[in-house]
């Protein structure tokens, strides 16, 4: 990661609107706010903000679901956040997890280590 970048310092956006179909690799910090569909790779910190869809294999090192829909399964090597008003359907594996009251998840959670 750019150690001259602030840790919170959004280094790509996906806006609402956008639609990208494919693999997505990354280092720093990505938000997506639109849709995605494929597969997401990466050490460093994946943002699903509210209205976006992804439909994804997904593999970080800590991914936050500030909301939207997400399919697939999400692999962290850090944690996973999910927050209101997301809705997850997949298994989720990381060492940590954080489930807000009220998010919507179907699947299973496994709390280990990658």
């Amino acid at each position: 990661m750019d150690p001259t970048l602030p840790a919170t310092e959004i280094t790509a956006l996906l806006g609402r609107g956008t639609h990208f179909e494919g693999k997505l690799a990354f280092e720093g910090r990505v938000r997506i706010d639109g849709s995605f569909k494929g597969e997401i790779k990466s050490s460093d910190v994946l943002i699903v903000g509210e209205g976006a869809e992804v439909e994804a294999e997904i593999e970080a090192g800590t991914v936050i679901i500030k909301g939207g829909t997400v399919t697939g399964n999400v692999r962290a090597r850090q944690a996973i956040e999910l927050y209101v008003p997301a809705r997850v359907t997949g298994n989720l594996h990381a060492p940590e997890i954080f489930m807000d009251k009220g998010v919507q998840f179907s699947g299973a959670c496994t709390m280990a280590p990658l």
